[in-house]
């Protein structure tokens, strides 16, 4: 353990620090685990439970074990760590597949890069109809061969330990849902973990917008500005991009320092620099946003609405003129979030999507028509949600009816109840809500002359 000394002695002094900056624990699973863990093991535990599995632990994650701890009070009696922990040894093993023991030793058949074609290849069993029970476990065992569940992220998604293999030591996150698995940046478990603390103490996971911990290159926004700039191996420097991207904090970086690397960027990174330089500074920000305007519109939107809210006010006229043109549902989505926001009497730009031939936009334009306080005046366009040929709007179109009673609905409602629907269409038990501010029930409808 004398190699990890160091980083074990900068872990345990971090971890206060941590506690300490995450007082309030805004950390995603700091509430559960309160940044606590139990004692440590001896390490002849740690050769008992190889022993019985037929498996090495890898150093870095038995250093842990055996010098900062074992457990704690979070999910499943996980120690402090992120999401929702680490597992204590020897729980949990079955994560993965129901029997560990014949697929822990096994040798790892996944690996930081693999192609997409690979994953779907090694999966592919596994997605066969009516496999007996015993070929779909073999499968089972050869996509998650040699990972150690480690903790829980929560639905299904979990933290695995690579035992075995050139990449021993390094952490995976794992999608039960057979999503491709997403390797950390760290080379091993302690770096990893270790990574985490910096961000919950620099303020980066304590932020409302905090990104999911492990998925993106770590480290603080001027460690990664630096290796940005210093690197010319262009899939290096795009994942420190991307983590750049994430980070909620700037630290020791300007927003000047930002302008500047906005100002170098090609033609590939311009987008995502002046995505990060509107996020820190909108001010410094606007006049690179209005020069990209009709380039890159579809995105503009969106920074705009994520990092600047109260200024949404100031793109109407532009959103407005460049509206008629959108063709896709999520531009569309975004474009009325920012007339919403803004208080724009955005009716009669918005009315006549609810004709445009995509269901999404669609959608959207009834669901926006239902927040206008003069939703009567849109009668038409809510009534030709309702004769829509698809469900969603037709269910989007009656929920954003909402508070609106007029006789000319009835009819159409009395033949929306007559029309069979699916059971996950929500049609009928969204009609009653209507109906009930008339007062009527379905039954009463469904006699009307």
């Amino acid at each position: 353990m004398s190699v990890f000394e160091k980083q074990i002695s900068r872990i345990k002094a971090k971890l206060v620090l941590a506690r300490e900056a995450d007082s309030e624990h805004k950390t995603f699973g700091a509430s559960d685990h309160q940044y606590i863990l139990h004692t440590p093991l001896k390490p002849e535990q740690v050769a008992a439970f190889e022993l019985a599995q037929e498996i090495m632990l890898p150093a870095c994650y038995k250093a842990f074990l055996t010098a900062i701890g074992n457990g704690g009070p979070s999910y499943m009696d996980s120690a402090a760590g992120p999401f929702y922990g680490i597992y204590p040894m020897e729980e949990n093993t079955d994560e993965f597949i129901g029997a560990p023991s014949d697929y822990l030793q096994q040798a790892v058949n996944i690996y930081p890069g693999m192609p997409a074609a690979y994953w779907e290849t090694l999966k592919h069993d596994l997605l066969v109809d009516n496999l007996a029970d015993d070929v779909y476990t073999a499968a089972l065992g050869r996509v998650f061969a040699g990972i150690l569940p480690i903790g829980s992220q929560g639905c299904s998604y979990y933290h695995g330990l690579l035992l075995n293999g050139p990449h021993a030591g390094r952490v995976v996150n794992i999608d039960l849902d057979l999503a491709q698995p997403v390797f950390s940046f760290a080379d091993n478990f302690l770096d990893w973990y270790e990574g985490w603390l910096d961000e919950v103490i620099s303020g980066d996971l304590t932020a409302d917008t905090a990104p999911w911990y492990g998925y993106r290159r770590s480290g603080s926004m001027a460690v990664l500005l630096e290796q940005y700039q210093s690197s010319t191996d262009p899939v290096f420097k795009t994942e420190c991009l991307n983590g750049i991207v994430a980070k909620a904090v700037l630290g020791s970086v300007t927003t000047g320092q930002l302008e500047i690397a906005l100002q170098q960027a090609d033609q590939a990174t311009h987008l995502q620099w002046l995505q990060i330089l509107t996020k820190f500074d909108y001010n410094r920000a606007k006049p690179y946003l209005l020069a990209s305007w009709e380039e890159h519109f579809q995105d503009i939107v969106k920074f705009i609405y994520w990092y600047a809210k109260n200024r949404c006010a100031e793109w109407c006229a532009l959103v407005t003129t460049q509206l008629p043109m959108v063709q896709d549902g999520e531009t569309f989505r975004f474009c009325t979030y920012l007339l919403t926001e803004s208080q724009y009497p955005f009716g009669p730009l918005v009315a006549p999507f609810v004709n445009h031939a995509l269901a999404d936009i669609r959608v959207t334009a009834l669901y926006t028509l239902g927040k206008l306080e003069d939703k009567s005046a849109y009668l038409s366009a809510f009534i030709s949600g309702l004769k829509d040929e698809s469900e969603d709007v037709i269910r989007t179109a009656l929920q954003a009816l909402s508070g609106v009673k007029d006789p000319q609905l009835l009819p159409i409602y009395k033949h929306l109840a007559s029309k069979p629907h699916s059971a996950d269409s929500y049609i009928l038990s969204n009609l009653k809500r209507r109906l009930e501010e008339y007062p009527l029930t379905l039954q009463q409808l469904q006699q009307m002359p």
